[in-house]
């Protein structure tokens, strides 16, 4: 990732990317562009982005994260559906850290037209 691209690993600027989804000029079109956001949302600390794209049904309540993570990278390993054409979306991901990695299957839903994160499964 350069200074220049997204922090979700796509060459476009913040603003042309996660930027306009994470301010609400613009929704996510795709599962794997949800993903690509709530990434981002992580690595700018932007707990309300990461609350709002979050299933009613599963959102906690509240969100604290850890102010010491640092997320260093995003790798989509693969996605199922998640289309303009679809109701429902998997995206299995890698994302790296500093110490780490988190390999992880979601699942997004639409919900009255906008996708949102569901779950998640852990792999590895």
């Amino acid at each position: 990732m350069t200074t220049r691209s997204c922090p979700c690993g796509l060459p476009e600027g913040y603003d042309k990317c996660c930027g306009r989804f994470h301010s609400g000029t613009a929704a996510a079109p795709t599962a794997e562009a949800l993903m690509r956001s709530r990434y981002s949302a992580f690595v700018k600390g932007d707990t309300a982005y990461l609350l709002r794209t979050w299933h009613p049904r599963t959102r906690p309540a509240r969100l604290e994260l850890d102010p010491g993570m640092r997320w260093t990278g995003l790798e989509i390993l693969g996605t199922t559906d998640g289309s303009a054409f679809h109701a429902t979306g998997t995206v299995t991901f890698r994302a790296s850290f500093r110490g780490g990695s988190l390999h992880e299957r979601s699942r997004f839903e639409r919900v009255d037209g906008a996708w949102v994160y569901v779950d998640g499964e852990f792999l590895d």
